[in-house]
C-alpha cells in the first residue's frame, strides 16, 4: 500500500486480490452463527494466498520464493475445500461461487507456474 514495490504489478497479485475480497464479500452472507468457524478459516486462508504471494515475491532466492507460493497455492487449495462444504450446508450455490471459482482456478494456475509445477 505504501511501498510501491514491483510486486504489486504482479498479475497474480492482483488476481490474488481480488480473490481474497470476493472471499470477503461472499462470507458476509453466511449464518452469523459461523463467525468464529467457517467464515473466518476461509478469510484467514484467502488472506494468507494474498500475503504469501506479496511476501514471497519480495524474496532473492528463487526456493525461497517457490516456498512461500507453495503455501499461498495450499491456501488456496483450502478456501476451495471450505466452500465445498459450505455449499453443502447451503451456505451458499455453485452458482453464486462463479466468479470467485474464476478466480481460484486462475490463482491456482498462476502460482503453479510459478512454482514450476
Amino acid at each position: 500500500m505504501f511501498l510501491n514495490l514491483s510486486h504489486t504489478n504482479l498479475d497474480l497479485f492482483k488476481v490474488s486480490r481480488t480473490f481474497t475480497l470476493l472471499c470477503y464479500k461472499e462470507t458476509n452472507n453466511f449464518p452469523s452463527d459461523e463467525k468464529f468457524a467457517i467464515i473466518q478459516q476461509i478469510r484467514r486462508a484467502a488472506l494468507s494466498v494474498h500475503l504469501n504471494i506479496a511476501e514471497g515475491a519480495s524474496r532473492k532466492s528463487l526456493a525461497e520464493r517457490k516456498r512461500f507460493y507453495e503455501i499461498a497455492r495450499g491456501s488456496l487449495v483450502e478456501v476451495d475445500t471450505a466452500f465445498d462444504i459450505a455449499v453443502e450446508l447451503n451456505y451458499t450455490t455453485n452458482e453464486q461461487l462463479q466468479e470467485l471459482g474464476s478466480h481460484i482456478i486462475r490463482c491456482f494456475q498462476m502460482l503453479s507456474k510459478m512454482i514450476g509445477a
